[in-house]
């Protein structure tokens, strides 16, 4: 390597050594998917969280409960998470209801339905949860991903400075700017996937406590209603 090396980020690129560039191309393709991820899961956790908010507004309106889990059934795909674990707990209550006549079994009917609206729930936060085990690994894993590309690259660099007699700067300097950049890709992969992580987890959560909530409040109103 000369001084007058090209130390365009392009050129270092190019110029990197094999293994250090198959380990970059992994980590753009992390990136890219896990940037992918990331919009895809904003997008599904904000429709969550809108169509959550409209069927609250529609419950709790005061309309008539076999009305709206008929609606909730017609457009299973369309209401939203909420309404889906609604439409679980409403029709096993329809269904055990029509098959007890038995005061007595009410009980029964009623923790039907709250189990049926709990696997509801479970699958639902499934859904919500789909790929951020592998923003998380991203995150984690990338900086070391890039930190052996920047180890490999400077030991070639150094491997490379026994054939030369004076060893300067100017002759380090390029070796050394191939090998971080290794490190550098490896944080542009890590830290987006770590911000939307977190975030994401903190928007499910919050989401995950309106369905509790929601589970415990419906199964009060389906035990009024069977009294």
């Amino acid at each position: 390597m000369t001084p007058t090396h090209d130390l365009s980020f392009l050129a270092l690129i190019s110029n990197a050594h094999a293994i250090v560039q198959l380990i970059m191309l992994l980590l753009l393709v992390l990136s890219v998917v896990s940037w992918s991820y990331i919009f895809r899961k904003l997008f599904a956790i904000r429709a969550a969280r809108r169509q959550t908010e409209q069927f609250e507004r529609s419950f709790w309106a005061g309309g008539n409960l076999h009305t709206l889990h008929q609606s909730a059934s017609a457009q299973r795909d369309q209401s939203g998470p909420l309404a889906r674990i609604f439409e679980a707990g409403m029709g096993e209550f329809i269904k055990g209801k029509q098959a007890s006549r038995d005061a007595l079994d009410m009980g029964a009917v009623l923790d039907g339905s709250r189990r049926a609206m709990r696997a509801a729930f479970q699958r639902e936060l499934d859904g919500l949860d789909l790929h951020l085990n592998f923003l998380a690994s991203v995150g984690s894993v990338s900086p070391y991903i890039g930190l052996l590309g920047t180890v490999w690259g400077i030991m070639n660099a150094f491997r490379g400075l026994a054939s030369v007699q004076q060893a300067t700067l100017a002759v380090v300097a390029p070796g050394i700017a191939e090998a971080l950049i290794a490190t550098a890709i490896g944080l542009f992969a890590a830290i987006p996937a770590v911000v939307a992580y977190n975030r994401f987890t903190h928007d499910i959560d919050r989401l995950a406590t309106r369905f509790e909530s929601f589970v415990e409040e419906f199964s009060n109103i389906l035990q009024r209603q069977s009294r």
